[in-house]
């Protein structure tokens, strides 16, 4: 194993641009008016641990299950595709239940270490060195929890209205990656048919 620093930033970037904590911050703070607390820590620490256990064990720990990466991604589509109704719609779908972990799902799982970032990981771990992409996932994991800290002074930003627009037009483009997602993990192609 070498750091190699052309690595690094490469396998940085592409997670970066994946796991999009800012793009993420309306669906964020959504979340946060109906639960009223996100434990930055904690779904931080959950999303992180999810992404290792994938970077280094993550196809055949689906195997044990029998699940290959298109179904796991598949079902991460659904759940993106329930968050984005719930944004749009002005429905709750997901409920705060007593104990509950604070949107570790759905923020943690699939918003962070979503289908999208483990199968990155997995295709980052066929080209480069562990070493560098663990590197390269731990800054990304950083940035997420100064994201997921901020929240409040995002929503001061944003203020009741800014927040409503960016709700609504964000759900929008949950719903279209969601079925981007499904439409990936499937073979159907935009004609409709499905591919042999």
């Amino acid at each position: 194993m070498r750091v190699d620093f052309m690595e690094f930033i490469a396998s940085f970037m592409v997670l970066f641009a994946i796991i999009d904590i800012f793009g993420s911050i309306p669906i964020i703070l959504g979340i946060k008016s109906k639960i009223g607390n996100i434990y930055a820590e904690r779904t931080t620490l959950v999303a992180f641990g999810i992404m290792l256990l994938f970077l280094f064990i993550g196809e055949p720990l689906l195997g044990i299950f029998g699940v290959d990466i298109s179904s796991f991604a598949i079902a991460g589509s659904f759940i993106l595709l329930l968050m984005g109704m719930e944004m749009v719609l002005g429905i709750e779908l997901f409920r705060n239940e007593a104990g509950s972990s604070g949107a570790i799902v759905p923020i943690a799982f699939p918003l962070i270490a979503g289908a999208g970032s483990i199968t990155t990981l997995l295709s980052l771990r066929a080209e480069y060195e562990s070493v560098n992409i663990l590197i390269a996932l731990s800054l990304n994991m950083v940035i997420v929890y100064l994201v997921l800290r901020l929240t409040t002074w995002f929503e001061k930003i944003l203020g009741p209205s800014g927040l409503h627009i960016l709700r609504k037009f964000f759900g929008i483009i949950l719903l279209a990656i969601a079925v981007k997602l499904f439409i990936s993990n499937t073979g159907i192609d935009l004609g409709g048919s499905a591919t042999p």
